[in-house]
């Protein structure tokens, strides 16, 4: 019989197989950090090092240099995650370096928890942190009770639409329930356009649309996780998604702010991209697009939440740092100080701000790009407050999200329909998370 794993187990152990499919390097001393005592504060000052891909970080962190003298930040650029980035962080982790905080994206996090390459948070008593930050980015940041980083940004998923076309043009409305976004296409469609246009292969959008709707796809429990990707939820997704693509209501040949859709969104034949706020920057660069774009709330279903999550990152305090303490002082303070806030919208434009009461003071402004609309704080702020805080992230989602995005691509043309990719792949990530030496079940 199989031995089963603790959870303390499921979260540190297991690092040697899934730092290996994390990046072709030698994994960090899993779980060591993590069992050894806490780290005392220092008495004297601090220095931090800080790897991410944000452009443009020592500028916020030299705010904060500034504003005391006991600790000193250092921002240093590494390629984004999937880029280069995570094999560096964690070859020098394994190697008895790095850094003392690395960017490591909100869905990543478990991985990183299993891997032993970063710090129990809780342990530092960083949960007393918890009121100053968004409810809906600090749920993606913990595993069960636990917290493994600190939100840096998140993208509650909205609409942005031209509503000079959609509305003026056509006489539509942007649709509020995922039944008038079905009726909407089909109007749009029959005039010649594209309400949307997907990539087929990108398996984030599912994830988005079933953490809308209520799915909860990994739970851990007892001494291991829950795989439930064919609940009600999850299924009633598959089956609206299913009929759209039959249909053929929706374009399916490029995804959102690519070249082609660009074209296409300029000329006035897609006329909209359902995704994270952080989608406002790229819609202002549609040519000839200002005053003719909006931004609407995500469309619901009944029972379901307001929006869901489509991107986002946290701060994690890297396993070999000697200053735990003071790293959470310091992303505290960027995370949810309006200074930091600010800082990390002006320099390095941040997604969804992850703080509970501040959205950064340019954020409050009315934008003339979309028409004039305070969108930010009559739309992304309720998205960024109706979230699915049920949701967890689990080991291995980079590998979801490929299985999930290469069955996308055979369910928009019919040939296997979304109920039976969740259904199969709900499967094939049990086998593969009990690869890596976890407790893993299918739901009953």
């Amino acid at each position: 019989m199989k031995p089963r794993l603790s959870r303390r187990s499921a979260l540190v152990g297991g690092g040697a197989a899934l730092a290996a499919g994390l990046a072709a390097c030698a994994p960090p001393n899993s779980g060591e950090v993590n069992a050894a005592p806490t780290i005392p504060a220092a008495d004297g000052k601090v220095h931090l090092t800080y790897w991410a891909w944000l452009k443009d970080l020592q500028k916020v962190c030299d705010v904060f240099n500034a504003s005391q003298d006991r600790i000193h930040v250092d921002a240093t650029w590494i390629p984004g995650g999937n880029s280069g980035g995570y094999a560096k962080i964690l070859s020098a982790i394994a190697a008895g370096g790095g850094p003392d905080i690395a960017q490591v994206e909100l869905r990543q996090i478990p991985e990183f928890a299993l891997a032993g390459a970063i710090v129990n948070l809780s342990r530092y008593g960083f949960d007393e942190q918890a009121p100053k930050f968004d409810p809906g980015a600090l749920t993606q940041a913990q595993v069960g009770d636990t917290l493994w980083g600190v939100p840096q940004d998140t993208g509650p998923v909205a609409t942005f639409y031209n509503r000079e076309v959609l509305e003026g043009e056509l006489g539509l409305a942007a649709p509020t329930t995922w039944e008038e976004f079905r009726e909407t296409a089909g109007a749009v469609s029959e005039a010649g356009k594209s309400l949307i246009s997907l990539d087929p292969s990108d398996g984030s959008h599912p994830i988005a649309w079933a953490m809308q709707s209520g799915a909860v796809w990994f739970r851990p429990e007892g001494d291991g996780w829950i795989v439930d990707m064919t609940g009600e939820a999850s299924m009633r997704v598959a089956e609206f998604w299913d009929g759209i693509f039959a249909d053929k209501l929706v374009g399916t040949g490029y995804g959102s702010f690519t070249t082609p859709w660009y074209a296409a969104a300029a000329d006035g034949k897609v006329l909209a991209s359902i995704s994270g706020s952080w989608s406002d920057a790229l819609a202002k660069t549609v040519p000839d697009g200002s005053g003719k774009w909006a931004v609407a709330p995500m469309p619901t279903w009944p029972d379901g939440y307001a929006s869901g999550g489509h991107g986002g990152s946290s701060a994690a305090v890297a396993s070999n740092s000697k200053h735990p303490a003071e790293a959470i002082e310091f992303l505290t303070w960027m995370c949810t100080d309006p200074a930091g806030i600010d800082a990390m919208i002006e320099n390095s434009g941040i997604g969804w701000s992850p703080a509970k009461d501040y959205i950064g003071e340019v954020r409050k402004q009315p934008d003339d790009f979309f028409s004039g609309q305070n969108y930010n704080e009559e739309v992304i702020v309720p998205m960024a407050e109706g979230q699915n805080l049920d949701w967890t992230w689990a080991p291995l989602m980079q590998r979801v999200q490929a299985i999930v995005g290469d069955g996308m691509t055979t369910a928009v043309t019919g040939e296997v329909p979304l109920a039976d990719l969740f259904a199969d792949a709900q499967i094939e990530i049990v086998e593969i998370m009990r690869t890596i030496g976890l407790n893993a079940e299918e739901a009953r």
